[in-house]
């Protein structure tokens, strides 16, 4: 599926998540983590999430649990520093602020602080 993790992916996050074989046996990670990553991506309400991930509350609740104990932290950390400093990333998004929403004037003086002092 389009946001499906890679088998290099893979191979990198799973040493890092929680293994507690005891008691009731989990679904696979690698299935809930595709879902979680799903919702996050899309952008869609965690109920759309389609059936091919399994159902939506167990993609919550271990996002939630995940989350608790420090999970995701150690994985960010574990593959930033995995990167050289050469590698960069640049948000293209755009968020645009009427000039009122700003405390920006027509002359681009500050209202809340004068024209700039010479």
């Amino acid at each position: 599926m389009r946001y499906d993790l890679a088998v290099h992916e893979w191979t990198a996050i799973k040493p890092m998540l929680p293994n507690k074989p005891r008691g009731v046996p989990r679904v696979n990670d690698r299935r809930v983590l595709n879902g979680i990553f799903w919702v996050l991506r899309s952008g869609a309400p965690r109920r759309d999430l389609p059936t091919a991930f399994g159902p939506y509350t167990t993609c919550y609740n271990r996002f939630i649990r995940w989350w608790r104990a420090g999970v995701w932290g150690r994985i960010i950390e574990a593959l930033a520093t995995a990167h050289d400093a050469a590698v960069q990333m640049i948000d293209t998004s755009i968020v645009r602020v009427h000039q009122h929403g700003a405390c920006i004037t027509r002359t681009g003086t500050n209202r809340w602080e004068g024209p700039a002092a010479a």
